[in-house]
């Protein structure tokens, strides 16, 4: 008898943790755990099974074949973009081939459920790609078909894999004389940066303010590598969270897209320091730009049009700016470097 699991992928990291500690508040108590790195002990605790492995691994995705069934899944392993940038082949592996080898096996999981299989898709502010400042400033909040000419291998596989969700499905073994009755019911976010207060950030280009924020927790120095007045969209982690719930809920006559923005708030890279600064006056931080990551985040909006999100399945933020740094941010960082061991 196979056990019946969500499968959460990318669960060491810090959408997957979140992700896995909402669930099971909300009574989920059936959560797969699937990370190339172990589960934090605390994390651990919430999942009855766990996998330390890579989903480019076919023995582990035989091993997912033959002991689950897996009637939803939540797929937020990824190579992040300034990683991807020094290693772009690892990252199409990881970001590519291990997504379409995960909807492969939702495809088999479908057909033995007889019904599809829902497949929650966290995708990124770096598909997009405007080709400079004036445009960018023109532009204003993008909508999901604008611009979506990414300068990364991170957006690259992003949209990459968006496109393969849509094929899964609606046009999967289209040719096949017994084509399958059952695939997969693929729902993408495209979430701005996300800013966690629980878990240090590592790997993206828009980390920038979440690192602004640790450093001054801890008393440190920080060079922020943007201009000062570099702006793009955040997002407090919990509404990254909610959002993937909701759309995961949101009845599928309901969508008219596969892939949807979602936004909170918007602030320079000037703001988000004199936020910092508000919460602790001594911190230290300059700006250095690094001109190459400069230049990606240059390409990225000022904004998301996040209306047909709002449309389709009610979203809405329970963060905006004040909040988002006054209840969410600043007291759980500062609670996290004042605690003995921090």
């Amino acid at each position: 008898m196979r056990k019946e699991v969500v499968l959460v992928t990318g669960a060491s990291g810090e959408m997957g943790q979140a992700l896995i500690q909402r669930l099971s508040a909300s009574g989920v108590r059936n959560i797969l755990a699937l990370d190339v790195r172990p589960l934090p002990d605390e994390i651990r605790k919430h999942c009855p099974y766990s996998i330390t492995g890579d989903l480019l691994d076919d023995k582990l995705m035989d091993r997912l074949v033959s002991e689950f069934s897996i009637p939803r899944i939540f797929h937020l392993a990824a190579l992040l973009s300034t990683r991807a940038e020094f290693t772009p082949e690892a990252a199409h592996r990881v970001n590519v081939d291990g997504t379409l080898g995960l909807l492969k096996l939702a495809v088999d999981q479908a057909m033995w459920l007889g019904q599809p299989v829902k497949f929650i898709f966290p995708s990124s502010i770096a598909v997009y790609g405007l080709p400079d400042l004036a445009t960018k400033a023109r532009a204003g909040a993008v909508r999901e078909h604008e611009w979506n000419i990414p300068t990364t291998m991170y957006g690259c596989n992003k949209l990459y894999a968006e496109h393969l969700g849509r094929y899964y499905a609606h046009h999967y073994r289209q040719l096949a004389a017994e084509r399958p009755q059952h695939t997969v019911d693929f729902r993408a976010i495209r979430f701005p940066g996300l800013i966690s207060a629980f878990t240090v950030p590592s790997g993206g280009t828009s980390d920038y303010g979440p690192e602004m924020l640790h450093a001054a927790a801890r008393g440190e120095p920080y060079a922020c590598f943007v201009r000062e007045d570099t702006t793009m969209p955040f997002m407090a982690m919990p509404d990254a969270i909610k959002a993937l719930l909701m759309l995961e809920a949101a009845p599928q006559e309901r969508l008219t897209t596969h892939a949807y923005n979602v936004t909170s708030f918007s602030l320079s890279a000037g703001d988000f320091r004199g936020e910092v600064l508000r919460a602790f006056p001594g911190a230290e931080i300059t700006f250095v730009p690094d001109r190459r990551r400069q230049g990606i985040v240059d390409s990225w909006p000022v904004n998301q049009d996040d209306s047909r999100a709002r449309q389709d399945w009610g979203w809405a933020p329970d963060y905006d700016l004040r909040r988002a740094f006054d209840e969410y941010l600043v007291p759980n960082i500062r609670e996290r470097y004042t605690m003995p061991g921090a």
